[in-house]
């Protein structure tokens, strides 16, 4: 099957997978998704006993339909080597009667490695396809994880520049330090005073600008973008709830075709939507259980049906879910009106303007799949405490945000099928917030030093992301405001 992608805002805008990737954003400001989703072409017994990289390819060469095998394969094999500390790539580990997918195992220690790994080689292969003269700037937002993961895979890739935005007081004091050493020529990391959703708009803004885009392909430059909003970070998320799902089969834990749940703990709406996605590939996944922090927008939304983004931001311990514009909860939106650009165009229109939208009755029925609730900052510092003391496992502030959620869902549903827990990152990633739940907090210490605390108690060992950065020097010291962004990028750029 030739999978094409169009826009959620425009039907006639249909290009083929490796254009989407190239373009990140559509021409008209909506997303790339699929014309249709294929259905798994391996039967899960036969996954089952592949590896990460076989499950995949199997998986991405349904979804990027114009690469060819040789293509693909040689993305995978770039992509999922020793930069990761397991050969198991995603390993699940069973705590507390829940299966936590690690997703963290990467060079920088989160979930976003595992697109992140892959997307430059996807990136650099679809502009050959494309005979892409021009070079590619990546313009990214951050809100903690996506900027470090991007940065890592672009750093020094030929033809290539990554720019980064991040809200300079809205990250933890451990994701700053990774960005603002990260080393590379072509790299360049901004601190905006402003939160995540207003570095987010400005990046869309800049993909909108016209009058940009002329300028930067004179001076030989055309964007593209690494954030979720792009296909070639979505496709290869999808691929890692088919292995999880493949394991419990391969242990034994579960049948072939029997249902489970999995939890996510949800800013940006594309890592659930993976597992949505998955899901329509025949993935037998049951409830999708969305998790939000105090900033609890899609909470809201899935209750009520009012999408709001007209409220109080609350910087969290869980910052990478610090959002209130969902980016990737558009393409969710555009599938259950039925495919229909017009009213996916119209509710996103109302979400620019009023900052709020209501869709229909029918297509909330549409929404049966997902189960959405949230766990404030009090909840989340208990729940890592639980589960620390009752099994030893140490969460990260955003993995407790989506455990504290599940049990909230066995509380409401009575539902104990076996769940997956997406495991986010590395809770050295969050060491102050993990150390003070757990009772070992030492405020004298800066959190670079509390990572060998939580080693001692964790009996984990520090990851190398980690001690790399103890000593780095610090390479990026811009900063700025929200309406500077343009003129930071064309000053990096020299134009």
């Amino acid at each position: 099957m030739n999978v094409e992608y169009v826009s959620t805002r425009d039907n006639s805008d249909r290009v083929s997978a490796s254009c989407a990737i190239l373009r990140g954003l559509a021409l008209d400001g909506g997303l790339y998704v699929p014309t249709s989703i294929p259905k798994l072409s391996r039967s899960l017994t036969e996954l089952a006993n592949m590896d990460y990289k076989q499950v995949a390819f199997e998986v991405m060469k349904l979804m990027l339909s114009d690469f060819t095998d040789d293509e693909l394969k040689s993305c995978i094999d770039g992509a999922y080597d020793s930069k990761f500390d397991t050969e198991q790539i995603a390993p699940l580990s069973y705590a507390d009667g829940a299966y936590y997918l690690e997703l963290y195992h990467g060079k920088t220690i989160a979930f976003k490695d595992m697109a992140l790994s892959i997307l430059p080689y996807l990136m650099t292969t679809a502009a050959r396809k494309n005979n892409i003269t021009n070079e590619i700037v990546i313009l990214t937002a951050t809100s903690g994880d996506t900027g470090k993961a991007a940065l890592a895979g672009f750093a020094d890739v030929p033809g290539t520049k990554i720019i980064v935005f991040f809200p300079k007081d809205g990250v933890s004091d451990i994701q700053k330090r990774q960005m603002v050493t990260q080393k590379g020529d072509n790299t360049f990391v901004v601190g905006i005073n402003g939160n995540f959703d207003q570095a987010q708009t400005g990046v869309k803004k800049m993909f909108g600008d016209a009058s940009l885009k002329a300028e930067l392909d004179k001076a030989g430059y055309q964007f593209s973008s690494a954030n979720s909003i792009n296909i070639g970070r979505l496709v290869p998320q999808i691929v890692y709830y088919v292995y999880a799902y493949t394991r419990l089969v391969k242990e034994g834990k579960i049948s072939a075709g029997d249902k489970i749940n999995v939890t996510v703990p949800t800013g940006n709406f594309g890592n659930i939507l993976a597992c949505y996605y998955a899901k329509q590939m025949g993935l037998p996944v049951d409830r999708l259980i969305c998790a939000s922090n105090e900033n609890k927008v899609l909470y809201d939304f899935f209750t009520t049906g009012t999408y709001d983004r007209n409220r109080e931001f609350h910087l969290t311990s869980s910052p990478s879910m610090d959002i209130l514009i969902s980016s990737n909860l558009e393409r969710l939106i555009y599938r259950i009106a039925d495919c229909d650009d017009g009213t996916d165009s119209e509710l996103m229109r109302e979400l620019r303007e009023d900052g709020k939208y209501t869709i229909t009755p029918a297509m909330k029925e549409k929404l049966s799949d997902f189960y959405g609730n949230f766990a404030d900052q009090k909840e989340t510092e208990q729940e890592i405490r639980r589960v620390f003391e009752d099994t030893g496992y140490v969460l990260d502030p955003h993995t407790a945000v989506a455990s504290a959620v599940y049990q909230k869902f066995l509380s409401d549903t009575g539902d104990d099928k076996p769940v997956v827990i997406a495991s986010t990152a590395s809770p050295y990633k969050f060491t102050r917030t993990v150390m003070r739940s757990i009772g070992h907090d030492d405020p004298d210490k800066s959190d670079i030093e509390l990572t060998d605390d939580l080693s001692a108690v964790s009996g984990v060992k520090v990851p190398e992301a980690i001690e790399e950065i103890k000593t780095a020097p610090v390479r990026h010291k811009t900063t700025c405001e929200v309406d500077e962004m343009p003129s930071v990028v064309k000053g990096f750029l020299k134009i």
